[in-house]
């Protein structure tokens, strides 16, 4: 069986593409026959990385009844080539919040032969819930050569770290509320944006806590990355955190209203309800 993996019009390579790449990288070093399909001529694609998955054209795409035909779940018109072939069609489900974002008037997923596969088990509970399917996890990972703790953290002032491209407004409004209690000189906030992978990771082990603003999320990947440089972490979840996520502070901080499935860690952060500014800038006096 061959896998066609759709790679998706983008201009650089968000979070949720590098995950496809991965995942067409990973079978293609296995032995399978796995490729990615490239949309659009002017998108990104992963040129020059060694033993990388090979890449064809939409205009060359062709498949047949035996092979696997893979769309993340913002693509639905996507699926077209695989639905007309009666190939086995997959919507690999990276974030919950655009499973039905890009359904067609009219159409339903009940109607769709197609089966999911989702990034996280929140993602499929909700799965589970909404279009009453069962659907295995395929999680992401990060890269434990690039992100890994320091020897040592920086001395001095407490230096906070977070992504301003994530919920860039709530974020202004954490800092501004700590500030408020703690005064404006209690930390140093540093943005993470416009860098690399080493870059971020360089940052990471040069802050002593990660503030995490993003919402709605499939299974973030920046939390685990922070933690992995020795980042405290303190914010949101975008419910697909809670994959790996577990309160450190169960009294007064939230809890989870929907099943999490067992793990061998205890706490590791301190999280909020998405969009509680209040609790996340009390959250980052408590280291």
């Amino acid at each position: 069986m061959k896998t066609f993996i759709f790679l998706p019009p983008v201009s650089k390579p968000t979070g949720g593409v590098t995950v496809l790449r991965q995942v067409a990288d990973i079978l293609h070093l296995s032995g399978r026959e796995a490729f990615l399909v490239a949309r659009d001529e002017a998108g990104w694609r992963p040129e020059g990385l060694k033993d990388a998955a090979p890449v064809i054209e939409w205009d060359d795409l062709r498949l047949s009844a035996g092979d696997r035909w893979v769309v993340p779940e913002g693509w639905v018109n996507a699926l077209a080539p695989g639905l007309e072939a009666e190939a086995e069609c997959v919507s690999y489900v990276q974030n919950w919040a655009y499973l039905f974002s890009s359904l067609p008037p009219g159409v339903t997923w009940d109607r769709l032969p197609v089966s999911f596969v989702a990034v996280s088990d929140p993602v499929r509970h909700y799965i589970r819930q909404t279009v009453k399917r069962t659907a295995p996890v395929l999680r992401p990972g990060i890269d434990p050569t690039i992100f890994h703790s320091a020897d040592t953290r920086p001395q001095g002032k407490v230096r906070i770290a977070y992504m301003p491209r994530k919920n860039k407004s709530l974020a202004a409004q954490i800092r501004a509320a700590f500030e408020a209690r703690c005064g404006r000189d209690a930390a140093r906030w540093t943005p993470i944006e416009g860098m690399d992978a080493y870059g971020v990771a360089e940052t990471l082990r040069n802050s002593h806590i990660f503030l995490m603003t993003g919402f709605p999320e499939g299974c973030p990947l920046p939390p685990l990355e922070a933690m992995a440089c020795g980042c405290l972490c303190v914010g949101y979840s975008g419910f697909g955190g809670w994959d790996y996520m577990r309160q450190a502070e169960p009294e007064p901080r939230f809890t989870p209203w929907w099943p999490l499935r067992d793990v061998p860690w205890g706490g590791n952060g301190l999280w909020c309800a998405d969009g509680d500014v209040l609790d996340a800038a009390l959250s980052l006096e408590t280291p």
